[in-house]
């Protein structure tokens, strides 16, 4: 019996592993360092240089690196392994006014507080925020090498949204953590990183999300940091009723910041000829549909810029108007905005009709709906198990093979089988009721009504019991996922 059990575990974490395995957008490089920007890369010394792949790697963006323990103990091993990123990749050659350049984005997903959407939320206590992504778009044309890099964060405070059946679970702010702390961490590491910070806070100014944008300014604040500077740009409200022309507004408050941060630039002998000053640290609640409608147009100004010091662009004219490589880019963005959300929430992006096409489509809005449907049902049915998956890979949690407590082994209580099966009979009879009439109207009515009541009031009891019937994580022990 004991054997027995001891085999289906094996197989259920062996299938945790696969389904890592088998999610898109894993990428190594033989001969360049994926997980650097240009600019950190063009910052190093020759010592640094010298390093193999796996040893000068940035362990945030190393996804493999707990596969690869093993290895790293062993230097004279180094030089058969390379370090393998998670985010989105795409390498276009394009052509305007006739002069053909490389155009590239590269995301590189953070694999510290890595997980899925409503599991990993906020930051942990060495300042690491979920859903982190550093994206850095490059462009190179006649030896010249541009790029300019964003980042992407939940935001840096101790928070959870634990799935509980409702659509949008109620964001909990921690009242026993010490926000600042974790604030100071995240954003001290941030500026050593990437210099001035201009964080874009996106969520709603009301409702459930309005306590997190209060106690982000809040903490922006009481952290009295020059180098930091905070603008609250509710997404949902300025661009409600299809008025998405209004992001203009947004793109005008942050323009001369733009303009001071610049963009890293190098010469065909390697000279730097320009350095990225600042960076912007976009966010919504996910960090996902919102925050890459703001990239994506943030992105597009760089490399206007850019293009036109290289000589590809002349100094009237804009990238909205070569029609072809417009197209590519949007599609370009589209789809790094459907890489980072199906990594993070199960699905494509929403909102991406904008990013594709510049305007808000009725199909769009269709697309978002069966996209959230689909988002809803696993978060709250699969990503338990998502969870765990990612939570194994990464080494967070190691199989104690001497361990007699075995956390698969989940025994539900009674409620999570008898309450389904008693909604869904009572709504069954429900229907039967209305489709077989009974032999006078009132009798019809009171079956209806009985059945009705009671498979309203077993779904009443499921929803106050959410948290018992959503698919949670086995394997992380309780406290690091609040």
């Amino acid at each position: 019996q004991a054997l027995r059990h001891k085999m289906q575990d094996n197989k259920t974490l062996f299938s945790m592993i696969n389904n890592v395995l088998h999610t898109d957008a894993f990428y190594f490089a033989t001969s360049y360092d994926l997980t650097h920007t240009l600019q950190r890369l063009a910052n190093t010394s020759p010592e640094f240089q010298d390093l193999n792949l796996l040893e000068r790697a940035d362990p945030r963006f190393v996804w493999n690196g707990h596969l690869l323990r093993d290895f790293i103990t062993q230097p004279e091993l180094h030089q058969f392994v390379f370090p393998v990123i998670h985010g989105f990749i795409t390498i276009e050659a394009s052509s305007v006014n006739g002069k053909v350049f490389e155009w590239t984005i590269i995301s590189r997903r953070s694999c510290f507080r890595a997980g899925a959407r409503y599991y990993v939320r906020g930051i942990d206590s060495e300042g690491y925020a979920a859903n982190f992504v550093e994206t850095e778009q490059i462009v190179q044309y006649g030896g010249l090498k541009a790029s300019f890099v964003q980042t992407r964060g939940s935001i840096p405070v101790f928070w959870s949204q634990r799935p509980n059946l409702k659509y949008k679970p109620k964001p909990q702010i921690s009242k026993m953590a010490n926000h600042l702390d974790g604030f100071q961490r995240h954003f001290d590491s941030q500026a050593v990183l990437y210099g001035r910070q201009v964080v874009l806070n996106l969520i709603n100014q009301k409702g459930s999300e309005k306590p997190l944008e209060v106690i982000f300014d809040k903490m922006v604040t009481s952290l009295g940091n020059g180098m930091i500077k905070y603008i609250a740009f509710d997404f949902h409200k300025e661009c409600s009723r299809m008025r998405w022309h209004r992001l203009q507004i947004l793109l005008d408050m942050v323009t001369e910041m733009q303009d001071e941060f610049g963009y890293f630039l190098v010469d065909p002998d390697g000279n730097v000829l320009l350095s990225q000053e600042g960076i912007f640290r976009s966010n919504c609640m996910d960090c996902l549909d919102r925050t890459n409608v703001i990239q994506s147009l943030l992105a597009r100004r760089s490399l206007q810029s850019q293009l036109q010091r290289m000589g590809v662009l002349h100094s009237c004219q804009k990238i909205e108007e070569q029609r072809d490589f417009e197209k590519t880019y949007k599609n370009a963005w589209a789809d790094n905005a459907d890489a980072c959300a199906k990594q993070y929430a199960g699905t494509g992006a929403l909102k991406t009709d904008f990013t594709r096409t510049g305007k808000r489509t009725v199909l769009g809005v269709v697309m978002d709906g069966w996209n959230s449907t689909i988002r809803y049902y696993k978060n709250n049915f699969s990503d338990g198990f998502k969870q765990d998956s990612i939570d194994l890979f990464l080494g967070n949690y190691s199989v104690d093979e001497t361990d007699w407590v075995n956390p698969l082994h989940d025994i539900k209580d009674w409620k999570f089988f008898t309450l389904p099966v008693i909604m869904v009979v009572a709504f069954s009879m429900c229907i039967i009721c209305l489709v077989m009439a009974g032999d006078t109207w009132t009798e019809t009515l009171a079956y209806v009504l009985f059945w009705g009541t009671a498979s309203v009031l077993t779904g009443g009891l499921i929803l106050f019991n959410g948290p018992d019937f959503v698919d949670a994580p086995r394997l992380v022990q309780k406290e690091k996922l609040d």
